[in-house]
């Protein structure tokens, strides 16, 4: 199937894009079948998240795309009082760090309470659908 010219998905991620199209505007297609997904270089084996496009190890741009799963490890966390501009209404919430192993996910802890946090904690991370339709990742406890 021919991808449109013009491709606004990640405006469902809350992301202003500076071009139409990019190679990784998949990442939203699959948020929006429930998965949370990364990219891994076909030539090297480097892997990433967020996803890229091409390989900054060998400079290729053969990926392949890989779903996040099992549990992460809790690496680092913080709770944010401050927001940027269209997240103000979700404060106070809670950004993370959850090590993978081969690779490590920045993201945004859903509904666990910051009190019950423990640095080495497993989690998982989820797709998720905000209530104006938008479309994340959270951590949440394994």
């Amino acid at each position: 199937m021919p991808k449109p010219e013009m491709d606004t998905r990640f405006a469902k991620f809350g992301t202003v894009s500076f071009t139409a199209v990019t190679k990784v505007n998949d990442f939203i297609g699959y948020l929006e079948e429930g998965k949370v997904t990364g990219t891994k270089c076909k030539k090297c084996g480097e892997v990433f998240f967020p996803p890229r496009a091409d390989c900054y190890k060998c400079l290729d741009s053969e990926v392949e795309w890989f779903t996040v799963e099992g549990t992460g490890k809790l690496e680092t966390y913080s709770q944010l009082m401050y927001a940027p501009i269209g997240f103000g209404e979700d404060l106070p919430y809670a950004i993370a760090v959850l090590d993978y192993g081969d690779y490590k996910v920045f993201g945004r802890i859903g509904d666990v309470p910051f009190e019950e946090l423990e640095i080495g904690m497993e989690m998982v991370t989820r797709a998720n659908e905000l209530p104006n339709g938008n479309l994340n990742y959270v951590f949440e406890k394994a």
